[in-house]
């Protein structure tokens, strides 16, 4: 919205200097700053507001008895992550773009899933909150939807040839619509080394990654801090891979499939790790507010889209290690206890608390997975070089 009013002045008026707005990593640096800003801002306010309404977080009573001084703290903080995040984009994004409306149906849907949940936790005062089958209802249409769409959106030159895309699909009876190489799964590290999809494909690994990534930042958010920054850190990497993608002469330097309008992705991005450090001023241990589901789905919903347009949804894999390790350890510690009627294999899943079981502090924690989230993104940038 601002982008576009600073056009027109531009244009009207014959202002050269306002022209430096139109490059988009100009763009990029300014949604940090105003996310940033927006979050300090509203944070105390939406803190005291979720204190009067009593919005405090259940805590598990078989969890480490360390976390029960936390119980009733206001939860569903999530908020001014998604306040800052929205409004930053809406005004510094270029308002055309597909991609980054699509990440944004996609934060905001998930995260609307995630206040119902949080709601009916606090309502209730019941850790349990929504029913993992209606939660993951809700969640699989917003997939389905996004995947559906981005298949389309990632193979057309441009917006106007999704819907033309869409109809052919259609006429052939959800058969198969022919894709561009730039829709196939990147195999990162190795030079023109690439698997074919076909529309099915895209859709159902999109589905998975968007589903499965917002889950499993979920997971991960149980202590002060733990799920934000590397939820950032992560964030704004992917941003770098979707402005490589979305320049023909970067995506030709560096090996990767041109994806046209992808670069407008790193506003987002950018957003992102701005509205996460604002978050994190609140979030530190001892921590003022809780993000709830209403920032974890949201953030993971995220990450996920931005992988898929930046194609990079194996990177993702690599640099979101931490929610990789927390999603896996509750699955194996489900599956083990029940195929052993009882016996598991740690402490406790996810894996940040039985680390908390094992005696490390819970600063020791969060502060040991943001050293290996920032190690783990550095490994996943290195891939637009390495190959």
């Amino acid at each position: 919205m601002l982008l576009a009013l600073i056009q027109w002045i531009s244009s009207t008026f014959d202002i050269e200097w306002l022209r430096v707005f139109n490059y988009l990593t100009m763009r990029a640096v300014l949604a940090a700053l105003t996310a940033f800003f927006i979050g300090l801002a509203i944070g105390p306010e939406t803190i005291h507001e979720l204190r009067i309404l009593k919005v405090g977080q259940a805590v598990r009573s078989d969890g480490p008895k360390s976390h029960l001084q936390k119980d009733g703290t206001p939860t569903m903080g999530g908020i001014i992550i998604l306040i800052a995040v929205g409004i930053s984009t809406l005004l510094w994004m270029d308002l055309t773009n597909r991609f980054v409306w699509i990440v944004l149906f996609v934060t905001l849907s998930l995260g609307a899933v995630g206040w119902t949940d949080d709601y009916r936790k606090v309502v209730h005062h019941d850790p349990n909150g929504m029913s993992s089958r209606e939660k993951y209802m809700w969640q699989s249409i917003i997939g389905i939807v996004a995947a559906v769409y981005l298949a389309f959106a990632v193979a057309a030159p441009n917006s106007g040839d999704i819907w033309k895309l869409v109809g052919e699909w259609i006429s052939s009876g959800f058969t198969s619509v022919p894709l561009p190489s730039r829709s196939d799964l990147l195999i990162p590290f190795f030079k023109d080394a690439s698997v074919p999809l076909g529309i099915w494909g895209f859709i159902i690994l999109s589905y998975f990654v968007i589903v499965g990534t917002s889950n499993a930042v979920n997971l991960t958010d149980g202590l002060d801090g733990l799920a934000i920054l590397p939820s950032a850190l992560v964030g704004v990497a992917l941003g770098v891979f979707a402005y490589a993608v979305g320049r023909a002469d970067y995506a030709e330097y560096l090996l990767l499939p041109y994806v046209p309008g992808a670069g407008e992705v790193v506003v987002v991005g950018s957003a992102l790790i701005g509205a996460g450090l604002a978050f994190l001023w609140f979030n530190a241990h001892p921590a003022d507010v809780f993000m709830g589901d209403v920032g974890a789905l949201a953030l993971g919903g995220a990450l996920g889209t931005m992988a898929i347009i930046s194609r990079q949804e194996l990177v993702l894999f690599i640099m979101g290690g931490i929610f990789v390790a927390e999603t896996v350890s509750v699955i194996l510690q489900v599956g083990y206890f029940k195929l052993t009627h009882g016996k598991r294999i740690f402490l406790m899943a996810p894996l940040h608390h039985h680390f908390e079981l094992k005696g490390w502090g819970e600063n020791q924690v969060v502060v040991r997975f943001w050293i290996i989230t920032i190690v783990l993104v550095l490994v996943g940038l290195s891939s637009l070089k390495i190959r």
